[in-house]
Parts: structure tokens; sequence; C-alpha cells
């Protein structure tokens, strides 16, 4: 009897496992195998290479260059990501009769299309057409150009971004604020907790540690993949200054066809990404209260 329903089990779970083999582990076995050969999109034959890739990528300027600004960028959006969404909730879950005309305004961003939305950005910051510049002539600052600019233009993608990413994890964040029950709120104040400083750092801020946590892993990922705007606004330049991982890695397999070289940098990516999201489960698990 116990055997049949092992057999049973087994046989339920096998299309599930089959998915999994074919969508996620077969793909990474693939690029694995192209990362230590040196196969161009199209070639006939192949070589193995080794590590030759891997070694190479770290005396690649180009790659380097992508790999700090790319984790400049990161820098740049994730924190405020996090604490923009965070306080955004915050700022939401207190109106009443307000509350959903304000959770779609922030969250159309995240409904759009990155790309269209590039469109648009690449017209309000157009050096002499766009809004933006003309903001900035009203306070003396003629000429300005924010994409065009080495020293501007990484951090401009990092506004846009942002802009996208917070809408998104206010939701979070507010899912997470209307799962605190009110009667933590009322012992807080009867312990003495009266402001409301007080009542976020005793209350608020401790549960919505797992809300945190995922929050923040998820806007990393997110970060780290940053294409869209690179590819429809500059395209890597002025001078390289916002070429990112992602980018590069689309340059190297889909525009000058080495393919084993894209399949190297793409295992290197994906590296960073779980021993980043790694080192953050383990740092904020170690914070989070779990109600």
């Amino acid at each position: 009897m116990s055997n049949s329903k092992a057999i049973a089990g087994a046989a339920f779970a096998a299309p599930a496992f089959a998915l999994m083999l074919a969508l996620l582990i077969g793909p990474l076995v693939v690029l694995l195998a192209l990362s230590v050969t040196d196969y161009r999109l199209g070639a006939l034959a192949v070589n193995l290479v080794g590590l030759g890739h891997y070694a190479a990528l770290f005396s690649d300027e180009v790659f380097q260059r992508a790999l700090r600004n790319t984790f400049l960028y990161v820098g740049f959006v994730l924190p405020g990501a996090v604490f923009g969404g965070l306080g955004i909730a915050l700022l939401v879950h207190a109106r009443i009769r307000t509350r959903s005309f304000y959770e779609v305004i922030y969250f159309l961003p995240v409904t759009s299309t990155l790309v269209a939305m590039a469109t648009v950005w690449q017209f309000m910051l157009h050096p002499s057409l766009g809004p933006v510049s003309a903001i900035f002539s009203a306070f003396g600052l003629a000429g300005v150009d924010l994409l065009n600019d080495p020293d501007l233009a990484l951090g401009t993608l990092a506004m846009i971004g942002l802009w996208q990413q917070v809408g998104f994890n206010m939701v979070l964040f507010l899912a997470g604020l209307s799962a605190i029950p009110r009667d933590l709120y009322e012992a807080a104040a009867l312990d003495g907790a009266g402001g409301g400083a007080d009542r976020f750092l005793r209350v608020t801020w401790p549960l919505l540690g797992p809300t945190t946590m995922f929050v923040t892993i998820t806007s990393t990922i997110a970060a780290f993949k940053v294409f869209d705007t690179v590819a429809v606004l500059t395209k890597g330049g002025p001078l390289g200054s916002t070429e990112t991982l992602l980018y590069v890695l689309y340059l190297e397999g889909f525009q000058y066809f080495r393919t084993g070289y894209a399949a190297a940098m793409t295992i290197v990516l994906l590296a960073f990404l779980i021993i980043l999201s790694v080192i953050q489960a383990r740092v904020i698990d170690r914070k989070v209260h779990y109600a």
C-alpha cells in the first residue's frame, strides 16, 4: 500500500519535475556547457576553452567598467526603492478616503512597458525640447544634458529605475502594514510609545521584517537586470558610462555573436545575484520578527 502511494505521488510530481527540468535546470546546464567553449552563434565547429572565458572576463576593461557601473546603479536604486517604497506606503496607508487614488497613481509606472516609457523619458529629458531642461533653464542651469553627460547619465537612468520600482515596493509594504494587528499599537501606547516614531520603531518596523527582506532581495535582482532603459536611451554611452552587465552581455551574444563568452558572463552575473541574495537573506533574517 505504501509503495503504491509512493508511485502515485511520484507520478503526480513527474510532470512538474519534467517542466522544471526543461525550463530551469536544462537551460542552466546548456549555459554552463557553452561557457567553456568558443561557440559563436551559427558556427559549426566548437572547441573547448575551459575556464579561458572566465579568466578573460576579469582582464576585460569593458566588463570591469560594466561591473562597476552596475554596482553603482544598484547602490543608488536599492536604498531608494526600499525606503522610498516604505515611506510612500506609510503615507498612503494613513489615508482613508483617497487611499485607492494614491495606490493607483504610484502603481501606474509598474504596469507600463518600460521600453515605451523610456521613449517618453527620452522626450522629457531632451536638452532643447524636454520639459525637464526647461525647468533647469528656469533655475539658471541651461544646457544640462542628462543623458549625454558622462557624469550624469548613469544617475539619470537610476532615477528612472527608481521611479518604476517604488510603486511595486509600496504595494508590498502596504500588504505588510495591513497585516499588523491594531491591538499591538494599543499595547505599545500603554507601554509609553505614544509618538508616531516610537510606534514605528517598536511595532511597525520589526513586524515588517519579512516584507523588507523580500523587497530588498527582489529590488536587488531587478536593479542588476537593468537593460531596457540603457538600450533605448543611451546604448551604453556616453563614453561607456552607462554600460551595464546585462547590456554588455547582450552585445557580446547578439551583436558580436560571441555566445560562449556571453554565456560565461551570464554565469558570473548569476553568481553575483545568488551570493548577494544569500548574504542579504542571512543578514536581514537575523533581525526579522516572524509574527
